[in-house]
Formats: C-alpha cells, structure tokens, sequence
C-alpha cells in the first residue's frame, strides 16, 4: 500500500470509530508494524488532522473533521454496489429506489478510471427468491416512526392465526433475503418482540411518542439482545 494511500485510510478507520483505536489495531488492519503507524500517525498530526490522543492510550479523530467523501477505494466502491443490489433485490420500493439512485450518483461523480467497479463489479448479491409473502402495510411509515420515535398500533396474526392488537415502541426494521422483522418493545407483553412484516394486518402510527432520549431505546434492546445471547450460549 501506498504511503499516501495509508495515511488516508488510518483517518478512515478513525473516522468510523468513536472510540480511541490503539496502534496496535492500526498496524493489525493496514498489515504495518506499529512504528509505522506512530510515524504516520505524527506525520498526519503535523498536518493538522485533529488527531487527539498518544501511544499507549489510542488515537481518536476529533468530531466535525472534514474530508472529501468520495475518495473511494475499489473495495469501498464494491461494497456499496453490492449493498445497493441486496437492498434494490430485497426492499421495500422506496428503498430499492434509493439504492439504485445512490449507484447512479457515484457512477457520475467518481473518476473514469473507478467506473469499471460499479458497473462491471466483482461482487454480486443473491437474487431474491420468488414466493415470499408480500406486506399489506406501508413500511416507508414503520422507518419513519422508528426514526421519530413514535409508537405504532398494530394488527398482528401470530404463526398460529391468533390475532392481537399491540402498541408497540418500535426498534428497528430488520431485513433478510427471505422475510422482514419489526424489533419493538411490546406494551401487552412488557418486552421486546420481534413481529414479521408480512403478518401484520394492520398499521397505524401513533401522534405519541414513547417519551424516552434519542439512542435509549436502541440502547436498552442491544443491552437485552447480549442478555439473550448469552443466556443461549450457557443453555449449549
């Protein structure tokens, strides 16, 4: 690797971490010993990329720190292609949307020489399997009440063909290649459910909201998702 293409990619791997990356890190992941990684590390500081931090405690990037953000690699390229095919394959129209949108906009920023990557890519997604059951309900309005932090009323037929009416803290809309999955805090069971898209019958977003801080909520299902991982793995 190119010095200056190291020097780059250490500010990106500062970049997407909040917390402090040892050196040790930085050498493991760029394939360098550590006395490269503080000699570029202090070549970057004189330089003046606001990197705060020393040898022995980790090295973080300060926030608001500005680069140009289509400087992609080959890899970074591939990687979004493949992304957005999955996401154009597998969601929603909105979102299949804006996942080939994305491709269209760096296929017309990025350099001639990169364009091969995004339109001949070396990667492909699997292509979505026909038969799936289709959902009756807007998931564009689930995103948006995730993202608001409002709560939804919903109509939901378990596996079994009950049918409940649940007001439910939504979390996240989880997706795979064969199906889609509302994680939500449940107020009829007084936890966190998972509620398959194509089962609910019904969806309505509520003006209330659950009231807590941004990020707590996600915070508090990651804290029970660890609990349920663990108390599986003592259960092998």
């Amino acid at each position: 690797m190119r010095r200056a293409d190291r020097l780059f990619q250490i500010i990106q791997i500062l970049r997407r971490s909040s917390r402090p990356v040892t050196a040790a890190a930085l050498a493991d992941e760029l394939e360098v010993s550590k006395r490269t990684v503080y000699r570029d590390v202090a070549d970057l500081m004189s330089q003046r990329v606001p990197i705060e931090g020393e040898a022995g405690f980790g090295y973080l990037l300060s926030p608001g720190y500005e680069m140009p953000p289509l400087m992609l690699t080959p890899e970074e390229i591939e990687a979004v292609v493949l992304g957005a095919q999955w996401v154009a394959d597998h969601a929603d129209k909105t979102l299949a949307n804006a996942a080939r949108d994305v491709v269209a906009k760096i296929t017309a920023i990025v350099p001639a020489h990169l364009r091969p990557f995004i339109l001949e890519p070396s990667v492909g997604a699997r292509p979505v399997i026909p038969g799936a059951e289709e959902e009756s309900i807007d998931l564009q309005m689930l995103r948006v009440a995730v993202r608001e932090g409002r709560k939804l009323r919903l109509l939901y037929r378990a596996e079994a063909g009950e049918e409940t009416a649940r007001t439910v803290w939504p979390v996240i809309l989880g997706y795979s290649d064969t199906s889609r999955i509302l994680v939500a805090w449940c107020e009829l069971r007084q936890g966190f459910r998972h509620f398959r898209t194509e089962r609910i019958l019904k969806a309505d977003m509520l003006d209330e909201g659950h009231g807590l801080r941004p990020g707590e909520l996600r915070r508090r299902w990651s804290a029970w998702r660890e609990a349920e991982l663990q108390h599986s793995l003592r259960k092998k």
